[in-house]
């Protein structure tokens, strides 16, 4: 199937791992122009190979820091220099996790900052390359914590909760204009750094944190959240709901809510 993505450009916030990495390689290996937007530099270079590997015929490589509003701006002044207009803008930035009495006044802060004021900026941002494009595309990334809660989550939801409202109301005002914006949630994923930071954690239990089996009888026993098919995602199956949603072969769904989570218990 064609998605209509050749001569078009993207940006992927926080596409130098993980998801981010694996959608801004999706749209490079349907033929996009890829900006990616992360912190580290050489993680940034290494994502941008991997990415021109693909098939992306350019590829930039951004700095930025996603919770500085002057860094989101230099980051898409940046791509405004390279590219004169923009197709698609995929947001995959998230906060940090804790439980409600872990958190002060300043962690909340943080993680709207991060969870959800990041979009705002980069959408704003975005926006007048999104315009002047033949066809535009918005996909936020929440997560499938804002249905199912999790009290050791509790500021990461609100602000990915906060963050699924803007996308929704995006949708409605933009519309008319053309540009098409949705929303996905990610059950749970198994990332390179979800296996890294939870290695000990499942070892301790005779599990291996790299196996999306064994991770979600984890996540079953520890937080009662199982799944209809019984493991965990993997990034690439995030990557090719979002390159759908984000292409041109996608007309007609917008405002949209896409849970990618393996089957749940919610709608």
């Amino acid at each position: 199937m064609d998605l209509g993505f050749e001569g078009a450009t993207a940006v992927v916030t926080g596409g130098s791992k993980g998801m981010g990495l694996a959608i801004a390689e999706s749209l490079g290996a349907e033929g996009a122009s890829v900006a990616i937007m992360a912190r580290g530099q050489a993680a940034l270079e290494s994502a941008a190979e991997r990415i021109r590997e693909a098939g992306a015929p350019k590829v930039l490589a951004v700095s930025v820091d996603m919770a500085d509003a002057a860094s989101i701006e230099s980051g898409f002044a940046k791509v405004r220099d390279a590219w004169d207009s923009l197709n698609v803008l995929v947001h995959t930035v998230g906060p940090s996790a804790g439980t409600f009495e872990d958190l002060d006044d300043d962690d909340w802060h943080a993680a709207f900052n991060l969870g959800t004021m990041s979009a705002v900026r980069s959408v704003r941002a975005a926006l007048p390359l999104l315009r002047g494009a033949d066809w535009a595309r918005i996909v936020t990334l929440s997560a499938h914590s804002i249905q199912r809660q999790s009290p050791r989550l509790v500021a990461y939801t609100a602000a990915k909760s906060a963050l699924s409202s803007v996308t929704k109301n995006l949708s409605k005002s933009l519309g008319a204009e053309g540009i098409l914006v949705n929303c996905v949630c990610p059950g749970t994923i198994v990332t390179a750094s979800f296996t890294e930071i939870l290695k000990d954690v499942l070892a301790a239990d005779g599990l291996d944190s790299s196996d999306p089996y064994d991770v979600m009888a984890w996540v079953d026993k520890t937080y009662g959240h199982p799944c209809d098919i019984g493991r965990a995602g993997l990034p690439e199956e995030i990557a090719s709901v979002t390159t759908y949603l984000a292409s041109r072969r996608n007309g007609y769904v917008t405002g949209a809510t896409v849970n990618v989570d393996g089957g749940s218990d919610f709608i």
